[in-house]
This record gives structure tokens, sequence and C-alpha cells, in this order.
């Protein structure tokens, strides 16, 4: 990972670009020392209420439906030792580096902001963790995402206890760092909050960006291939609408398609009237969309800047209130991610379309040859390639079945109305991972049918597209296997290998 600049937790907001360059470049963290300064204050006065003789919930009592019962004080060490190693009951595969570093550095920042009541040791152990490049071993699954991501938290936590293994063996020792000791409050502080559900809905809001990249690409590409009319992509129109992703959607498809001699070719004596919804609404689709990623990722930048710890320490004179709510609750950002599962969903939905209609050629006027073969009957084309894509989509229809929706009370019903955020970002992922491959195989279809009215030309930014789609996709001038194809260009869409062709991103779509 390389390690070029450093981002402070100084408890200000992180932003969507800090996490990435944290969780997947290795960016360096520090504590701004005025910042450990208030945590030390703060946890001055966090003792002092361990030895006044009130019940503090998770302080000096049991957690969950045990709050009613006491702990002396001489135990509160083993009492927060106790609940990391009680709640590290996660399964599965393990969470991919990237997620993990996320949710470590929104933990610190977090903690950071003063509220929580954890010495400076405690944040100051996470960051030594990222900048050692060490990350614990974190199971995929066990999280409700209500009482915080509990589970995945004990994980990594119980990793920086010493008692849990890493990614790459090493132990806290193995890179100069002492296994964390827990002091009270700091167990429950550590796994109490909605920072692996926050962590991943920041890198999902960024892996949009290059996936609407490479779908606008796919979009445009197909216009062409299929003699699509631009007439539906007139400014006029969408102003009326009053929506504005459809807008932006409209003008972004002008922009990659002008001045397309393609297009030109047909503005006369075409005797089609109106194209397929695939091609005609997709201003609307994909700019619903774009409105729906952009809530997401507003809910996602207000979490950046989130405590969700509980309870929550705010400070009074000398002292201390200590409020128990439920900042840990996850509801704020599951719902938006069910919605963008919903989203991508419509993402893949209509590339699918647009590839089923440039494959069937079912017009004479789209100039093209079924399945775009060279020697229909002989060869086959690429007619399995949309195949695969439809087997995509329909797991990815059951993937936008939202996982919020569905409610399993947990502790003994004290925790009666849980979120399973944790799901919705997990399917929010698979579904982006699936739909790379639609649009991959939307993109080289339609480069294919691009080839049948050469040596018109697209757009230059559609042309260049082509170009690297040749570099690694030759003609299917006769059958061989799309899978390498497929692959190829998927990978091209996960490496944002599209993403200087023109300037598109939903983070700063809001002028960020």
């Amino acid at each position: 990972m390389a390690k070029n600049h450093t981002v402070s937790l100084d408890a200000s907001p992180l932003t969507i670009a800090q996490v990435v360059s944290v969780a997947r470049r290795g960016e360096r963290v520090a504590l701004d020392p005025a910042v450990g300064s208030r945590l030390a204050a703060m946890r001055t006065k966090l003792e002092a209420l361990t030895t006044d003789g009130n019940a503090y919930y998770g302080i000096n009592t049991g957690f969950g439906s045990l709050a009613r019962t006491r702990i002396n004080s001489e135990k509160l060490r083993e009492l927060q030792a106790n609940l990391i190693r009680s709640h590290a009951a996660g399964v599965g595969e393990p969470l991919n580096e990237d997620i993990v570093r996320a949710m470590m550095l929104l933990l610190a920042a977090s903690l950071s902001r003063g509220h929580s009541g954890v010495r400076p040791v405690v944040v100051e152990t996470i960051i030594a963790w990222l900048n050692a490049g060490l990350t614990p071993i974190v199971p995929g699954l066990g999280s409700v995402g209500a009482s915080g991501d509990l589970a995945p938290l004990a994980h990594a936590v119980l990793a920086m206890m010493g008692e849990a293994p890493t990614l790459d063996g090493r132990t806290p020792r193995d890179a100069g760092i002492e296994p964390l000791a827990l002091e009270a409050k700091e167990g429950l502080a550590l796994i109490n909050g909605t920072h692996l559900m926050a962590a991943r809905s920041a890198l999902l809001v960024h892996d949009l960006d290059r996936l609407m990249t490479s779908a606008l690409l796919a979009n445009a590409i197909s216009i062409d291939a299929f003699r699509a009319s631009a007439c539906y992509l007139d400014p006029r129109v969408h102003a009326i609408r009053n929506q504005p992703g459809t807008q932006e959607i409209a003008a972004k498809l002008i922009g990659l398609l002008q001045p397309s001699e393609i297009c030109e070719s047909h503005q006369t004596d075409d005797p089609r009237v109106q194209d397929p919804y695939s091609f005609r609404c997709s201003p609307y689709v994909l700019g619903a969309v774009l409105d729906a990623a952009a809530h997401v990722r507003d809910v996602t930048e207000r979490e950046l800047g989130a405590v969700t710890d509980n309870p929550l320490l705010f400070e009074n004179g000398n002292t201390l209130d200590v409020v128990s709510a439920g900042n840990f609750h996850g509801m704020p950002i599951a719902l938006p991610l069910d919605a963008l599962a919903i989203a991508i969903a419509h993402i893949a939905g209509i590339s699918e379309r647009r590839v089923f209609a440039i494959l069937a050629a079912s017009d004479p006027e789209t100039h093209l040859l079924p399945y775009l073969s060279h020697g229909p009957g002989l060869h086959s084309g690429l007619m399995i390639a949309q195949y695969t894509s439809a087997a995509l989509v329909n797991e990815i229809a059951g993937l936008a079945s939202p996982a919020s929706v569905i409610n399993l009370p947990t502790s003994a019903g004290i925790e009666d109305y849980n979120s399973f955020g944790p799901r919705s970002a997990a399917k929010a992922a698979r579904a982006i991972e699936l739909t790379e491959s639609v649009v991959a195989i939307e993109m080289i279809c339609a480069a294919e049918g691009v080839e049948f009215h050469r040596p018109l030309k697209s757009g230059p930014a559609v042309e260049e597209a082509l170009r690297r789609i040749r570099a690694v996709v030759p003609s299917f001038s006769a059958d061989r296997s799309p899978a390498p194809a497929i692959e190829a260009v998927s990978a091209m869409i996960r490496d944002d290998a599209f993403g200087d062709i023109f300037d598109f991103t939903i983070i700063e779509k809001q002028g960020e």
C-alpha cells in the first residue's frame, strides 16, 4: 500500500475520499494533539463517575437485558474484556481487508469526537494498526445493525487485544504495538457503533461512481450500435420533466455522442418513429438511480461525522451527563442502502434490455445481423452473452429485496427492533459486483454492433472507449468463448479504466 499523505482525526467529519484512501491505498492516519488532550480530560471526568456510587449503563452495569446487574469496581476491566470475548460471535467468510480498514477508521474517528469516554491510547492503538497495515480477521456475518455492529467490531477489538488472528498472521507485538488493555466503558464504546455499515456505504458510493461512468458509456455505445435516435435527449424535454438526475444523464449522453457520424447517418429517411424504452427512457431510469445514489451519498457523509456510541457523555461543568439513547441504531443508513440495491438493479436491468434489443436485430433499420454473428447459423455470435446477463439480472433482482423491513428481536426483547443494515450493505455490494459484468456484456455487444456501421464513427468519447475495449477484446468475427472478454471488460470497469474519458461523479454532484 502506498502511504503518501495523512488523514488527521480532528473531530471533524471524514470524507468518502479519505475513507477510500485509508482503506484501499494505505494513507496514514494521525490523531490531532488537541483531540488527544480533550479525550484525556473527558476520561478523567468519566473515571470520577465510577466511584460516586451510582449505576451507569455499560460503565458499571451489565449489557443489553443484563443492564440492571451492577458490577463491582474491581471487576470493571474484566467486564469490558468479557464483553469483547462474548460478542465476537461472527461467522462466514472474512470481510475484505478494505472493508475492515474502513470500519476501523470510522471507529477511531467516532471515538475521537470525545463523547465516548475512551482514553487517547485506545484511538492511538487503532491508528497504529491502520498505519502498520495490520488487519484483524472479521467474519462477515453476525451483525443485526442496531446495537451497533457488535460482532464484527468485537472481532476487530479482540485482535487488538492480542486474542484473535490477523489477515497476515502478525500479532500486535510483531508490529511493535502493545495489545490493547481495556478500562471501564471502553469495550462497549469500541463495539457499540454503526461503523461497519457506514464504512461499507462509503466504499459503495465510491464504487458506484465508476459503475455509473461505465454504464453511461455502455448506453451511449448502444445508441449508435442500435442506430437509435438521439432526439429523446433534447434538453428541452428533460427541463420540463424537472428531475435533476434525468437532466444530468441526458446531458452526459449527448456529450458522449457528439458529434456522431452514425447518428447523423439516419436522421432522415428512417421509418422508425420511436425507440424501445431501454433506449428512449434511459435518462429517466438512470436519472432516478443518480438521484437515489446522491441521497445515499448525503446520508453517508452525515454518518461519517457521527458519534454512534451508547451511552454518550456530555460535559456539564466539572462533571458529565451520561445519556443512554440509540445512536447505534442503523436504520438511518440501512434504509438508504436498501434503496441503493434497488437502484443498482435498474442499472443492470435496463442494460440487459439494450443487449437483448441489439442481439435480436429484429428491425432491419438497425443494420445488424442476429446475435451480431458474422455468419448466422454457422456462428452463434454473442447469443449466450445475453443469457448470462439475464442470469445476473435475476440474481440482482433478489438482492434488491430490502433487508431492513424484516425485524427479528434480540437480547431477550430489550433490543426489539433491528435494522439489519450490514445485510443491506452486503447485498448492495454484491449487486455492484454483478452489475459490473452486466455492463461489461453491454459494452462488448455494443462495441461489436458499432463494427457493423464502419467506416462511420461515433463521438470522440465513445470512440476512445471503443479503442480501449478493442485493446483487450478483439472483434468477434468468428465464434469463440465470450467469457474471457466479459471478465476482461469487467476488470476494466472495476479498475475505473474509463474514468478519465468524461467527467462524472456522484460524490461531486452537489458540488463537494
